[in-house]
């Protein structure tokens, strides 16, 4: 399993660094020095997506980002509290999870995911977490 062509090319037309890599059933890519908007204690991370097999029919679920992301005014960020290793190394785990209906087979893919991302990471810095 490898990843698809139009995501493949996506990455290749905006210059974005990537590798892959195939651990338990599903292409880890991994995207080196990820940008990270303000209000975080980091500008960048190592941001891991993992696909599953079907994929782009089957809808990925949540992201890793290494090393690990805080606000940058000690707020919590909701369901990042888990760390998991992957790929011989430790991610934090943004458990984010699409609704039903809200993945479209054959309309979305890496892209639509990855802006799916830098919206959480918005989100997320703009969210007032109680």
């Amino acid at each position: 399993m490898s990843l698809p062509g139009a995501d493949a090319a996506h990455l290749a037309e905006r210059g974005i660094a990537y590798t892959t890599q195939v651990e338990s059933g599903m292409v880890c890519v991994v995207l080196p020095d990820w940008p990270v908007p303000p209000g975080y204690n980091r500008t960048s991370v190592d941001l891991l997506v993992r696909l599953p097999a079907g994929f782009p029919d089957a809808a990925p679920d949540m992201w890793w980002v290494d090393p690990a992301l805080v606000r940058a005014d000690g707020r919590p960020v909701e369901a990042t509290q888990i760390t998991e290793v992957y790929l011989g190394r430790s991610w934090q785990r943004w458990s984010r999870h699409f609704s039903p209906g809200q993945w479209r087979p054959g309309i979305d893919g890496l892209e639509t995911y990855l802006a799916r991302i830098r919206g959480e990471l918005l989100r997320s810095i703009q969210q007032v977490v109680a």
